[in-house]
């Protein structure tokens, strides 16, 4: 599948602020500069629950084979959001932990060590930025995404369709063709667990502007107008279910069951972060089938003829402001960066600059994608963003309001898309005149 014109077919939480008791006071010992003594025992918290067992066991011994004085112990969470939040009202969560979405940036230092300036830690790594405050960074990527949709060749192929749909009106064309030509659930939304809708946010790039989150988003008092980026992503969504071009009944949908029917090709077609290429492949795989039936595609959306993806970090590691070990803790953060493998291994780009680029992305290459990286907010401004969502009461980053959209969408909530998206954009006019530029 590659350009639109040549064979068309038949047919990136935090509205709701961490309230946490402030803890930063008894901080813990160690020295995060990398100059303390690497020893100790650590507990790492993961959210790879699928993983911990198998290979995070080998990063374990491999690390302590590097570190003898230091043991490594793991946790991994679930409902990692709901339940860090929690433990982070004690002292009691871990020594490297990843950053929540729920912590804002002037937050940062009441719960986690700084690891060094932007200007220094920008030298070797990507998108430091990502989490820092006043000049200082506080966690590390574990891979660095790109953004776009995961989809399964063979039923695209089937339907008809050879190229890649370059607007969102061409999208639903081919989600149309897919549902009249074959048996699968042309789009999958994952809407019972919820979290997989927040990936919609995360292809702002898709607007080909390095610069648009600090000039349209929180600097616009309609960004679900039709062409500002939410209204373009969360209209597409809304349209995809209202033509009821996704599952029947989205409240009995399943991650990790969903992996499978998207491999097996009994769905064609789900939004989601590079991260998944590599587990979509394995779940076809596991299911007989081949991992050359999952491809990955950009949003369908171009400027002057040319498609656009986000680079964004995945999930930051970072220390326990109160960590007894902290150079330990330091030392793992920094080794699971440059050595584990872990970012290559999930089909993800590497966090180091130096880093190469995975093959799970040749399908990018092929469409000539251009990668953007999103300016950070000027200093001082880190949480102007933060500040209206949470005035506004609308989880921008979460999955909460895309749940009510759906609802709406497929006849379960109040009102139609004009409405839904006219109260969004009230409220979110009036959290900005709260907040103030």
């Amino acid at each position: 599948m590659r350009l639109r014109n040549h064979l068309r077919g038949g047919a990136v939480v935090a509205a709701v602020a961490l309230t946490v008791s402030a803890c930063s006071a008894q901080a813990g010992g160690g020295d995060t500069s990398g100059e303390g003594e690497v020893a100790g025992e650590i507990t790492v918290i993961t959210q790879r629950t699928d993983i911990v067992d198998t290979v995070f066991q080998e990063y374990k011994a491999e690390f302590e084979a590097e570190y003898p004085d230091v043991t490594v112990n793991f946790e991994a969470i679930t409902d990692y959001e709901g339940e860090i939040a929690v433990r982070m009202n004690t002292d009691d969560y871990g020594d490297v932990l990843l950053i929540p979405n729920s912590v804002q940036p002037d937050q940062f230092a009441t719960f986690f060590e700084p690891l060094g300036s932007v200007e220094e830690m920008g030298q070797e790594y990507r998108l430091v930025e990502e989490k820092a405050y006043d000049g200082q960074v506080y966690g590390l990527s574990i891979t660095v995404n790109t953004q776009g949709l995961v989809y399964n060749k063979k039923v695209w192929e089937e339907a008809g369709i050879t190229d890649l749909p370059a607007t969102p009106d061409e999208f639903l064309d081919d989600l149309r063709a897919i549902s009249q030509n074959t048996d699968a659930v042309p789009y999958y939304t994952n809407y019972a667990d919820g979290w997989p809708l927040s990936q919609w946010d995360g292809n702002r790039g898709a607007m080909g502007d390095p610069a648009y989150q600090n000039t349209h988003v929180a600097h616009s008092d309609t960004p679900w107008a039709e062409d500002e980026w939410h209204g373009i992503s969360d209209g597409l969504l809304y349209d995809v279910v209202a033509e009821g071009l996704s599952e029947e009944d989205p409240t009995t949908t399943n991650w990790e069951e969903s992996k499978t029917l998207l491999g097996t090709g009994q769905v064609a077609t789900m939004l989601l972060g590079s991260w998944a290429i590599t587990q979509m492949r394995q779940a076809a795989e596991d299911a007989g089938g081949s991992a050359e039936d999952i491809g990955y595609m950009p949003f369908p959306y171009q400027v002057d003829g040319t498609f656009h993806a986000q680079v964004a970090g995945d999930y930051k590691n970072a220390i326990n402001v109160n960590s007894e070990h902290k150079a330990a803790a330091r030392a793992w953060i920094d080794w699971f960066a440059k050595e584990s493998g872990y970012a290559h291994d999930e089909g993800g780009i590497s966090p180091l600059l130096d880093g190469p680029m995975p093959e799970t992305l040749g399908d990018f290459e092929a469409a000539g994608v251009e990668y953007v990286e999103l300016e950070p907010a000027p200093q001082g401004k880190e949480s102007y963003e933060a500040d209206v969502v949470a005035a506004a009461e609308i989880d921008l980053y979460g999955n909460i309001y895309r749940q009510q959209l759906v609802d709406v969408a497929r006849g379960a909530g109040g009102g139609d898309k004009e409405s839904f998206f006219a109260d969004l954009n009230q409220r979110w006019a009036d959290a900005r005149a709260s907040v103030g530029e």
